[in-house]
């Protein structure tokens, strides 16, 4: 088994830090994604869509998209859970994790692939793309920040799958290549994110 994966991707951390939290040891095979080693013919027989994470199984076969690699992980290793226990408490990190993805991460990417010159020469960028994804994701963060007043974690009282999602995306936002970076002003969310930052995981 080896975890294809890049230190520049968001998508790949999420896998770090899920292995880290369940102190599971994985090899790991470094993909370049900023010199298209992602497409190359070899790695695209891995995963056809160029993407990582990717994890190959000994007899070959492989799983991609991050979450679906975090769930066999669980399933295969389900202490500490991250994805829930009761079917309340499943579903409301399914909830958080989703809201997270489609409010904050999906429309972070298309801000980042539309605003970014490192972006420019690979797709026809659409600024007003950029700034409409940029003033949705400061809606959502506004509500969320709110909503967070009375509890420590995005899905409840402990760290889940969703918080994992939501730390690679801020960190991921913050970060210079993206550079739209989350308010400081925004007190709950500032509180934790200094919260799960600190825990080793974080480092993955």
């Amino acid at each position: 088994m080896k975890l294809y994966q890049s230190s520049h991707s968001p998508n790949s951390r999420r896998v770090r830090i899920f292995l880290a939290e369940k102190v599971l040891e994985v090899p790991f095979v470094d993909v370049d994604i900023s010199k298209g080693r992602s497409h190359t013919p070899e790695y695209l027989k891995i995963n056809p869509l160029g993407q990582v994470p990717a994890l190959e199984m000994d007899d070959g076969t492989a799983i991609a998209e991050s979450v679906a690699i975090c769930r066999y992980f669980e399933a295969m290793h389900p202490e500490p859970p991250l994805f829930g226990c009761s079917p309340m408490e499943i579903a409301r990190i399914e909830m958080w994790q989703r809201r997270i993805e489609l409010n904050w991460f999906v429309p972070l990417i298309e801000y980042w692939h539309n605003s970014s010159p490192m972006w420019a020469d690979r797709i026809g960028q659409i600024p007003v793309l950029a700034q409409h994804n940029s003033a949705a994701i400061g809606r959502f963060l506004t509500w969320l920040d709110g909503d967070m007043a009375d509890r420590e974690y995005i899905a409840g009282d402990r760290f889940t799958i969703a918080d994992i999602i939501a730390l690679a995306t801020m960190d991921h936002a913050n970060s210079v290549y993206v550079g739209l970076e989350v308010s400081k002003e925004l007190e709950n969310l500032a509180r934790w994110h200094e919260t799960v930052s600190s825990r080793p995981s974080a480092r993955a």
